[in-house]
């Protein structure tokens, strides 16, 4: 049985969706819309799909059961209801929303029609990250004592300047730490478990931006663990995103996607295994060149459709990382120790 996905945007991300759904066996791409019609254009030619520039009649076009939203992150939560409530499954990249509200609101409509939402958290996927989850949640830590986590990225002035809604508060919500660093948020929250209260700090160091693209957060996590996170666009030349975790057991050293190194106390088995990650997209580069993350997450997805199951990370799972996010820079605001919502 053949399943058909639209397409919500035309950039760099929706381009990385349309390989990852043309590699899976009986997808088929059926409509693209985007506010760029040339780029609409190329989409549709490479990968298939009738092309819109008209949001409704292109939510009107069927066959189609899914959509995939890559648009800018202030409207996921708008494009999404309005999916849902024709009918469709939303599948849409990190993050869910810029507001826990708009969040709120997405999840409600789904759960209402009856559709499956799912958001682009890729790194659940992974081979390695699979096996420090289980592993964590066995203990092999022991207490947990602190997390290390670094996304010191570099993006030039063009990133910014070329976009329109990049570095805005009204379409990215903020800056590095919403959108570049939300996944290390997430397997913060995914691996660690979750945090009570944080205290924040962050401003606009290089970019002639209106939100940060420098900060750094204390956390305070619910075992007892203390956590550091930085996230810039503004370290040159760019360094791999960086993730340790300490217990009372020992440290896991987590680069990118890969088990970088497992120094445990009283070691069981060798936690390490060959395998394959993204390329490194901490330089001046936005661009996912490898979407086998992408397309572990749709096959998780469609499964979850088929089986009517619930994806690996679905809506309520993809809000626990814009919660924090919320938190984070709620403290940059106040410069005061913020509690954290417990939901």
């Amino acid at each position: 049985m053949t399943t058909y996905i639209g397409l919500i945007g035309s950039g760099n991300i929706s381009e990385t969706h349309a390989r990852a759904a043309r590699a899976i066996p009986g997808v088929e791409i059926a409509a693209v819309y985007g506010t760029n019609a040339q780029k609409v254009a190329g989409l549709s030619r490479e990968y298939g799909g009738k092309p819109y520039s008209d949001f409704g009649p292109f939510l009107d076009h069927r066959p189609m059961d899914l959509v995939a939203i890559g648009s800018p992150s202030g409207l996921h939560a708008e494009q999404g209801i309005a999916a849902a409530r024709r009918g469709l499954h939303v599948l849409t990249e990190k993050p869910i929303d810029i507001t826990t509200a708009r969040a709120d609101a997405l999840i409600s409509e789904a759960e209402k029609a009856g559709v499956k939402l799912g958001i682009f958290f890729q790194d659940r996927c992974k081979a390695d990250l699979l096996r420090v989850k289980k592993k964590i949640d066995e203990g092999v830590l022991g207490q947990p004592i602190l997390a290390d986590a670094r996304v010191k990225w570099y993006r030039p002035p063009d990133y910014y300047l070329n976009s329109r809604w990049r570095g805005t508060q009204a379409f990215d919500g903020g800056g590095a730490l919403i959108n570049q660093a939300i996944h290390t948020v997430d397997l913060l929250l995914w691996l660690f478990g979750e945090v009570v209260s944080v205290q924040a700090t962050g401003k606009a160091a290089l970019h002639k931006i209106e939100v940060e693209d420098t900060l750094v957060a204390l956390l305070h996590f619910a075992s007892g663990a203390l956590g550091v996170l930085q996230a810039t666009t503004s370290v040159y030349p760019g360094y791999p995103r960086r993730l340790e975790l300490t217990g009372s057991s020992g440290t896991l050293v987590i680069e990118q996607d890969r088990l970088l190194a497992a120094d445990l106390r009283n070691p069981r088995e060798n936690l390490r295994q060959d395998g394959e990650s993204d390329r490194n997209p901490s330089a001046d580069s936005p661009v996912v060149s490898d979407a086998r993350g992408h397309q572990a997450v749709l096959e998780d997805f469609l499964n979850a459709i088929h089986a009517n199951t619930t994806p690996r990370c679905d809506g309520r799972e993809g809000r626990r990382s814009l919660a924090l996010v919320e938190a984070i820079y709620t403290a940059c605001r106040s410069g005061q120790t913020v509690v954290c919502e417990r939901k």
